[in-house]
């Protein structure tokens, strides 16, 4: 805890050596722990721990600030403060108000507590977060004589509470907003595919950028967007802001040097690298502005085309479909069909390309009528999915 108020006050404080090490956590979509590994690994930071539904590690504050700008798969950064036993309100004050709050947030910075619980003694979160901020502004309102304001929208820090098993654990929140909101879609559609998940997707394909890509119900372009910017080497993080530079040892120089690094290495696409199709006029038009506020005017295509009027150009690509998976009552009958379709478009039209279908109705994929040789088991939220990989010799 006092090394990482050396780092966060830097502004108020003799600089910070830039080697203090923070521990944090990567969230990410169940079944993306090992792709958010190698994309950790790729950025320089080694030893990431893979656990159920994120990957912890250690690195510096410009270690921070280059994975939250880069990560693809992590919906949120963590840096943590403490962890300690807590099986009722009193352990959790007394854990919380021994931090040294008065190093991290001022009486003029606003706040706000995010709690999750999972089998242990305290089950109300809202009653945890109460809590959590109450030993907060109390340890600052003794240390400054006054107290931080609460902003539950926009605050200046955001404090993240984790309680299993009767183990808290307090952690800062450098992303602010969730990172799959990247700035670039504009509207969401009824049953939107979050960017992370599209990235996970794109990523456990192994598409490398070298063949064409291809969507044949594309919505409103997420898995073209995100796969796009894997290819132009455009960090997703470029147009948004995070958590971290709102923190009172923010280094503005440090985060321009990785900004200037990362449009250094940004590179136009080719053409027809990476393709949408949708039967949606609607969608589409939705697809074109996205991609066109992600930088890919004139580079990323979207045509309007029905499934069964799909064919692929090109002799070998990589397409990825996904369908609806038929959650409402009534409706799988009805999708049986498109499933059939699916099959049948990636056997007869698609030779030589590699297909992936991404869907959380198992009973429905049979219905592809092939043989998956690889499959991924992913979620959608708290749908859990099964990426299918079809090799279309």
């Amino acid at each position: 805890m006092k090394e990482l108020t050396h780092v966060i006050r830097k502004g108020n404080r003799p600089a910070a050596k830039p080697d203090i090490p923070l521990d944090c956590f990567a969230a990410v979509p169940r079944g993306a722990e090992e792709v958010a590994a190698r994309e950790l690994e790729a950025l320089g930071i080694e030893g990431a721990k893979v656990g159920r539904g994120g990957v912890s590690f250690v690195t510096n504050r410009e270690g921070l600030y280059r994975a939250n700008l880069w990560l693809r798969t992590a919906s949120r950064i963590l840096v943590q403060l403490a962890v300690f036993p807590c099986s009722s309100p009193e352990e959790l004050y007394q854990g919380v108000h021994a931090l040294g709050w008065a190093g991290l947030i001022t009486p003029a910075m606003t706040l706000a507590v995010d709690c999750s619980l999972r089998d242990s003694s305290l089950t109300h979160s809202g009653f945890v977060a109460l809590k959590t901020k109450d030993a907060i502004v109390d340890r600052i309102r003794e240390a400054c004589g006054s107290r931080p304001s609460v902003d539950t929208s926009s605050p200046d820090v955001r404090i993240n509470v984790h309680l299993l098993k009767n183990v808290c654990t307090v952690s800062l929140d450098s992303s602010g907003d969730a990172l799959d909101r990247r700035g670039y879609r504009l509207e969401r559609t009824e049953a939107p595919l979050r960017e992370t998940l599209a990235a996970t997707i794109v990523a456990l394909t192994g598409w490398d950028g070298s063949i064409p890509l291809v969507d044949p119900m594309c919505g409103s372009g997420t898995i073209p967007i995100e796969a796009a910017l894997m290819a132009a080497r455009i960090p997703p993080g470029l147009q948004r802001p995070f958590g971290f530079q709102r923190w009172l040892g923010y280094d503005r120089n440090v985060w321009d040097r990785l900004l200037k690094e990362a449009d250094n290495g940004v590179r136009q696409i080719p053409v027809g690298l990476v393709t949408g199709y949708d039967q949606d006029s609607q969608s589409l038009a939705r697809a074109t502005k996205n991609a066109a506020k992600a930088g890919f005017q004139g580079q990323l295509h979207f045509f309007h085309a029905a499934l069964e009027a799909f064919r692929p150009e090109a002799e070998r690509g990589v397409v990825i479909i996904n369908p609806p998976y038929g959650k409402r009552l009534g409706e799988e009958e009805e999708l049986k069909e498109l499933y059939c379709q699916i099959g049948d478009i990636m056997k007869q039209r698609c030779r030589g390309w590699t297909g992936f279908v991404i869907t959380g109705n198992l009973e429905l994929a049979k219905y592809i009528g092939l043989k998956a040789s690889r499959r991924f088991v992913l979620f959608n939220g708290p749908i859990e999915c099964r990426l299918l990989k079809y090799e279309l010799y």
